[in-house]
Order: structure tokens, then sequence, then C-alpha cells
């Protein structure tokens, strides 16, 4: 076979992959139930659940759809919080914030057990904060370098590093260093930069590298979500969670790297 033939049928085969990841992976949400077992965690907390609704990317009526059927399979797992660790919407155009408010609706039976902080995307052509009322029409509370107790645990919600507002070392003064503390930050890579202390991070952005190799290799990452991919990390310097995420980017298809909805059991380590 000639070198053009062979460049061909690769040339086929990747299109052929694109097109399948767009019109079918790409529209497949599976339900990861994880247990972390984590150093410091008080017996009184341990089995709490939290529901991880990450990289939702609302831009459309598909989105819409996809961050509906999201959240609908969170709340069937009846969790005590849900985190949203960023980048709700795609980006900033007319009629977007209506989108986010219909695709959230169901959080409402949440009673404000639901939080939620800014990605990257929420401030492309416009500004994170804008969010805020959208969310809180449906009980969710947008953490802007802020800190907020729920369910017994400090959530310290920090900025997007991206989007140039991240305050890690400023939300965790905030926090009392005698209360378990989980960080939300959207840019997993980010989490070698925290001191010790929290006991968890939950974090995004990466999409697990939406378009992958069967073995889990991702030929494309995004910026300060490349080192840690998709999974627990226990042994990061905080151990991290991060979400492959609901929606997608760039090209709009995903391969061997279905969309996540998190059930993370937070258990005390024995």
């Amino acid at each position: 076979m000639r070198i053009g033939q062979v460049l061909g049928a690769a040339a086929a085969l990747g299109a052929g992959a694109l097109l399948y990841g767009a019109l079918v992976e790409a529209h497949k949400i599976r339900l990861e139930r994880h247990r972390l077992r984590l150093a410091g965690w008080p017996e009184s907390l341990s089995g709490l659940k939290v529901a991880v609704l990450a990289d939702l990317h609302v831009r459309d009526l598909a989105t819409l759809r996809m961050a509906q059927d999201a959240v609908a399979m969170a709340l069937a797992e009846e969790p005590d919080i849900v985190v949203l660790p960023g980048d709700i919407l795609a980006y900033w155009k007319r009629g977007v914030l209506d989108l986010v408010s219909a695709a959230l609706g169901g959080l409402v039976s949440m009673e404000g057990r639901a939080i939620a902080v800014s990605g990257n995307h929420d401030y492309f052509a416009g500004r994170a904060e804008w969010l805020a009322p959208a969310l809180e029409r449906n009980g969710v509370r947008l953490l802007q370098n802020e800190v907020v107790e729920m369910c017994g645990v400090q959530w310290l919600g920090v900025d997007s590093e991206i989007g140039g507002h991240a305050d890690p070392y400023g939300t965790i003064m905030r926090a009392d260093p005698c209360k378990p503390m989980v960080v939300v930050w959207h840019e997993p890579d980010m989490v070698d930069a925290l001191p010790r202390g929290p006991e968890l991070m939950l974090a995004g952005h990466s999409h697990g590298g939406q378009f992958t190799a069967p073995w889990g290799w991702a030929p494309a990452t995004s910026r300060l979500g490349a080192k840690y991919l998709r999974g627990f990390f226990p042994h990061a310097p905080v151990p991290l969670y991060v979400s492959r995420g609901v929606g997608v980017t760039g090209p709009p298809a995903r391969l061997f790297c279905p969309a996540e909805v998190s059930l993370l059991t937070l258990e005390t380590q024995t």
C-alpha cells in the first residue's frame, strides 16, 4: 500500500471516529459512584454523598437537554449536596441565562444545598457573576473566593485561575482550620498550588481528555487540566477528584471518554 493510501485511510478513520464521537458518544452520560476515603475526615460525616456536575457548557437546546438529564441523574441518587465546579455555560450570548435557569431547574428540590464556582468559559465574552441570579433562582449559590458551611462541611469555592480571578490563599484564610474543608476549583492542575489543610478538592475542566484512545491516552489536553486528567488522585498535595464533565468543547465529540455525573461518598480513612 502506498503512503498516500495509508494517509488517506488514516484520515478516513479519524473522520469516522470524530463523526461517531459527535453523534453517539457525546450524548452518553455515565453515573460514576466512588467512595473516597479521606485522611482526617470526621467520623460524624462519614457517608456524606456529594453529586458533582462539572462542565455543563450550556449554549443551545441540545446542551440544555443534556444538562437536564445530568441533573435528573444526580438527583435520583438523593445526594446531600450538589456541586457544580464551573463552566456552567459555553459562552455568553443573548438568552443563555434562560437556558442555564432551565437546565438547573431541578436543583430547587435540594433546598439550597447546591453550590457552584466559576470556570474559564463562564468568563468567555462576559462576567461569571452574571450567572448568580439564574443560579439563585434554582437554589444554587455561586462562590467566588468564598466559604460557605453546608452539611457540616466548609465548602471553599475558588474562582477560575484562567479567568484571572482566583484567590486560593485568601479563601483558605477565611475558613476555620478546625472544621473539615472541601475546595471546589475548576482547574484541577491548580491543586499543586494549594497549601495543606483541606481534606479534598473537586474539579472539572479537563473533560477527562474528551477524545481519547481506548487505553485512556488523550492526544489533546487543556491548559491546567493535563497533569490530573480524570478520576481520584489520593496522593495529590490535596486529595483530588476530577470529573470528566457533562458537556464538550472544541470538536463536539467524545471517544472512549463518556460524560460523567459523579456521586462521591466521603468516608473516614481507617
